[in-house]
């Protein structure tokens, strides 16, 4: 079964937006960002609206190729894994990216400036990795004359 093209075009320009914006973040010299609350809450923001457009993109692969239900967001990624749709080191990166979304939802007051700063040097990469995954998937290119 293929993906919902009209859904997943939508979430992709969403998550692009949202890296775009956290890649300019990204150029800025680590002692401004955490000095400055506004670019702070901007990082945090795009990086949850980033990673929920992720699990989202996920989710919904993992529904429309049937490959089971997954317990939570980190689960989305390691049943994706299971299936040979991700590769381990990028299943455990973006597990990781998802409990860190939970963190900054739920625990917001409890992320240290540097460690979002070091993300946001090191991770965006991922979004883009994970990108090229869903392309290169028979679910997400199947004709859905086929089913």
């Amino acid at each position: 079964m293929s993906l919902d093209q009209e859904r997943v075009t939508r979430l992709i320009g969403s998550l692009r937006s949202s890296v775009r914006l956290l890649s300019e973040l990204s150029a800025i010299p680590e002692a401004e960002f955490i000095r400055d609350a506004h670019k702070l809450s901007s990082a945090k923001y795009n990086f949850i609206a980033a990673i929920e457009a992720i699990i989202d993109l996920g989710s919904h692969w993992v529904s429309r190729a049937r490959l089971g239900l997954p317990k939570d967001y980190a689960d989305v990624f390691e049943v994706l894994k299971q299936a040979g749709q991700l590769d381990t080191v990028l299943a455990d990166d973006l597990k990781r990216m998802a409990r860190f979304r939970n963190r900054l939802v739920h625990l917001y007051w409890d992320v240290d400036p540097g460690e979002l700063y070091s993300i946001l040097q090191r991770k965006l990469g991922d979004f883009d990795r994970f990108l090229a995954c869903l392309a290169s998937s028979p679910t997400a290119t199947e004709n859905s004359d086929s089913e």
